[in-house]
């Protein structure tokens, strides 16, 4: 970020629309989670603010302590270090973990929106799905207040039998419609101008 000059015109506008998305209430919860899922590797956070979480998140040590602490194994060595690339790297193991836990590729944030700055938005939303997973799947391992996320859909599959399959070939529904009162009187020829009379 030090090599990065201000952004001007379309750059600036778009990086500001980025930035209009990132929620200060919804930063006091996941802090508040991560650091009663982390326990003592949560590290020391005092600020407010994306920033400060940025510089709290962005060498991936306390993000690879969550997803242990949700999905024990999951990164088998946390390093810390003060290399950009190892951080980077520490970051990515985290996304790659996040996934076999059950996020989507599409909900995860890329290595730069963290490590840069650039869309803490994504990496809120990444962190709140997280946080929905552990409280659906309930295998007792999420730490702090389940009312924090909203818990995902889980499938509801229902078995019919054959009769019951060929009752409702027979019903029509009131959302296909019906035809009843429907006639071609009054109508022209494609083409043909309306008479009024």
């Amino acid at each position: 970020m030090a090599n990065k000059g201000p952004a001007y015109g379309l750059s600036r506008e778009v990086q500001q629309k980025i930035d209009q998305k990132y929620d200060n209430d919804l930063e006091t919860i996941l802090v508040q989670w991560i650091k009663a899922q982390c326990g003592t590797h949560a590290g020391s956070f005092d600020g407010q603010g994306k920033s400060a979480v940025q510089v709290w998140l962005k060498d991936g040590t306390v993000l690879s302590h969550l997803i242990n602490s949700l999905a024990p194994g999951s990164i088998a060595k946390v390093q810390t270090s003060a290399m950009a690339f190892k951080q980077m790297e520490q970051i990515s193991q985290f996304l790659k973990a996040c996934e076999r836990y059950g996020i989507p590729a599409s909900d995860l944030f890329q290595t730069v929106d963290l490590w840069e700055g650039k869309d803490m938005a994504s990496v809120q939303r990444t962190l709140m799905n997280l946080g929905g997973i552990a409280v659906t799947k309930g295998d007792g391992y999420f730490r702090g207040d389940p009312n924090w996320f909203p818990k995902k859909s889980q499938e509801n599959k229902r078995e019919f039998s054959q009769d019951k399959l060929k009752e409702g070939q027979n019903i029509i529904g009131l959302q296909m419609g019906t035809n009843k009162g429907a006639s071609q009187s009054g109508m022209t020829g494609y083409g043909m101008p309306r008479q009024i009379l």
